[in-house]
């Protein structure tokens, strides 16, 4: 499944942060955006349990993150 995760970052953290992301290994993109959230980051995980997972464990203990929004695609 793939999920978009609007992500909010602290002031004069975006840059580090935005290169965190996009080592983590289920993060196929990730870049800063102008708008209310400081970042975006697209995910591709197996299910619903392992997004959580993903979010939880590796997104957002990101340095910087504080908070996330995440919107789940569906295929029609």
């Amino acid at each position: 499944m793939k999920a978009y995760i609007l992500i909010d970052i602290r002031v004069g953290a975006v840059a580090e942060a935005v290169g965190h992301l996009r080592r983590i290994e289920h993060v196929v993109e990730a870049h800063m955006t102008f708008g209310p959230f400081d970042a975006i980051a697209v995910v591709d995980a197996e299910d619903i349990n392992h997004l959580g997972r993903i979010l939880a464990n590796e997104i957002q203990p990101v340095p910087g993150v504080t908070e996330t929004l995440t919107c789940m695609t569906v295929d029609l």
